[in-house]
């Protein structure tokens, strides 16, 4: 899903538009199992009472509730989760109901790292830092291939129109 272009400039262009590394839903998935599991198995047990009609709608709205906190709110967090580089900023957007964003335009970026351990480098996600003009670093955890995008950022924040070496073969 392509980022809005009437939210970018009129020279503005994206260059990675990524939601969070789909790890960020592994324990919504398994809280859906474990509900819909478990609410499956009450059933069957209050089955062959005579009040078991009360209980399962009892355990319907509870299975409904847990499932809609844990498994859906996470779900609809992620996919309204989203980060942009374009050619003129970085930007972050995150949120459903109350958003809220950050925009750092590239000419203020002073430098880009990256970092994962070994289970982040086995999903091929990380955290990518980025410090800019502000007093403390920005992380960004869970950054899906964040090598790229970090190998994508730095040329970005370095790409300078001005700047022709390299294009005349001379040196400075």
């Amino acid at each position: 899903m392509a980022y809005p272009d009437d939210l970018l400039g009129a020279d503005e262009f994206v260059v990675v538009h990524k939601h969070p590394h789909w790890k960020m839903l592994v324990l919504p998935v398994l809280v859906l199992f474990v509900v819909v599991g478990g609410g499956s198995y009450l059933a069957a047990l209050v089955a062959p009472f005579t009040w078991h009609l009360p209980a399962w709608i009892a355990l319907a709205v509870v299975g409904a509730v847990l499932v809609v906190w844990f498994t859906v709110a996470p779900l609809v967090r992620w996919r309204t989760t989203h980060f942009v580089v374009t050619t003129h900023r970085l930007m972050v957007r995150e949120g459903v109901f109350t958003r809220s964003g950050i925009d750092i335009p590239m000419s203020r970026i002073n430098s880009v790292r990256f970092r994962h351990g070994l289970v982040d480098r086995m999903l091929g996600c990380g955290t990518l830092v980025v410090e800019s003009a502000s007093d403390e670093p920005l992380e960004f955890d869970d950054i899906p291939q964040v090598e790229k995008v970090h190998t994508l950022l730095y040329r970005e924040v370095n790409d300078d129109p001005r700047d022709d070496w390299g294009h005349r073969g001379e040196s400075r």
